[in-house]
C-alpha cells in the first residue's frame, strides 16, 4: 500500500483553525470575533470554528470542507478519526459527486454516533491498521475509506472514490474484498458489492470512472481499459481509454484534464485537440475500428449515451 505524501506546511488546506474558546481564552469575546469576520479577518468554516480568510479564499469546496473537518475534529468530545468523505480530501482524492455538507466522524470509544450541527459521528469497529495520522489529524486508511464511501454515496460517486486509491496503489482490490467479507453489518452497504464488482485499478480518471459506471449500468458489454495499440511491427504507439476488441470499436473520453495532461510548454488547447485527432486517424488506420469520443456532457444524459454506444457496437 502506498500512502502519498502529506502537503507541505504552507499549503493553505493546513491553514489554522481557530476555536472560539481558543479566540476567547486570547483575549476575545463575541462582538470582536463577529468584528474580525465582518471585516474579513477570519471566516466562520462552522459554528465555534474560524479561519483565516485570505486562505480559505483559496481553496475549493474539498479544500474548504477540510477545514471544517478539522474544526469538527478539533471540537470533538471524545476521540474520533476523520471518516467516511471527510477522510478522502486528505489524500487528495476527487470529492466528485460527494455530499460535503456535513463533517463526518467515526468515535472510537464504541459508542453510538449521532448526527447534529453538520457532524455526523459514526460508531465503527476498527481493525488494527484502520487509522493514520495525516496533517495532524487519525484518518482513516485509503482501503477504509474507499468502503465507507460506498456506504454514504451513489455507486457512482463511490466507484470514482474506489478506482482513484485503486490507480493511486494505495489499495488494492484484493485487500477491499477482504474487508468488504467483514463488513456484512455495517449500514447502508448494499451498494459496496456492485461498486467493488465494478472496480479497476486500470481506470485513470474521474470521467473514465463515471463512463465506466454509465456502460454498465445499462448493460453493456464490460470495456478493457487502457487498451494497448500496437504498430505493424508489434510495438505499443498508443493506448485508448476503452475498447472493445471484438467489436472493433474504441472509446476516449475527452475531458479538460485529460487535455492539460498532454499540453507542452508552448502548445494550446487547440494543438492538443489536432494532435488528437490525427492520433485517432493513426489508430483506426491500424486497427480498422470505429472511434467513440464522449466527453462531460454525455455523462450528464446516460440513456442517451448509452444508446448510442450500443449502436456504434452492434452497427452492421
Amino acid at each position: 500500500m502506498m500512502i502519498p505524501a502529506e502537503r507541505p506546511p504552507d499549503d493553505p488546506r493546513n491553514a489554522p483553525v481557530y476555536l472560539r474558546k481558543t479566540l476567547v481564552a486570547n483575549g476575545h469575546n463575541d462582538r470582536t470575533i463577529r468584528q474580525l469576520v465582518a471585516d474579513g479577518v477570519l471566516v466562520k468554516v462552522r459554528p465555534g470554528g474560524y479561519s483565516d480568510k485570505k486562505n480559505y479564499d483559496q481553496l475549493d469546496a474539498a479544500g474548504r470542507h477540510g477545514l471544517k473537518a478539522r474544526a469538527a475534529f478539533q471540537q470533538a468530545r471524545t476521540d474520533v478519526v476523520l471518516s467516511h468523505v471527510s477522510g478522502v480530501p486528505e489524500y487528495d482524492a476527487p470529492t466528485w459527486g460527494l455530499d460535503l455538507s456535513d463533517v463526518h466522524l467515526t468515535r472510537l470509544d464504541g459508542k453510538a454516533g449521532r448526527h447534529e450541527a453538520g457532524v455526523h459521528q459514526h460508531c465503527g469497529r476498527l481493525r488494527d491498521g484502520d487509522v493514520v495520522e495525516r496533517h495532524g489529524m487519525l484518518v482513516m486508511t485509503p482501503a477504509r475509506l474507499a468502503l465507507e464511501v460506498t456506504t454514504v454515496t451513489s455507486a457512482e460517486a463511490g466507484l470514482v472514490v474506489v478506482n482513484h486509491f485503486l490507480h493511486c496503489g494505495m489499495t488494492t482490490k484484493d485487500e477491499l474484498m477482504d474487508r468488504y467479507a467483514v463488513m456484512e453489518r455495517w449500514p447502508n452497504s448494499l451498494r459496496t458489492g456492485l461498486v467493488l464488482h465494478r472496480a479497476d485499478a486500470r481506470v485513470e480518471t474521474v470521467g473514465e470512472s463515471r463512463a465506466v459506471h454509465l456502460m454498465l449500468s445499462a448493460g453493456l458489454p464490460a470495456p478493457i481499459p487502457q487498451y494497448e495499440i500496437r504498430d505493424e511491427h508489434g510495438d505499443v504507439i498508443h493506448r485508448v481509454d476503452f475498447a472493445w476488441p471484438e467489436f472493433g470499436v474504441s472509446l476516449e473520453f475527452d475531458g479538460k484534464v485529460k487535455y492539460e495532461k498532454y499540453l507542452k510548454p508552448g502548445q494550446r488547447a487547440s494543438d492538443v485537440v489536432i494532435a488528437e485527432k490525427k492520433r485517432e486517424r493513426r489508430i483506426c488506420d491500424l486497427t480498422g475500428w470505429r472511434c467513440i469520443r464522449l466527453d462531460w456532457s454525455d455523462l450528464g444524459r446516460p440513456a442517451a449515451t448509452a444508446a448510442l454506444i450500443r449502436a456504434e457496437l452492434y452497427r452492421g
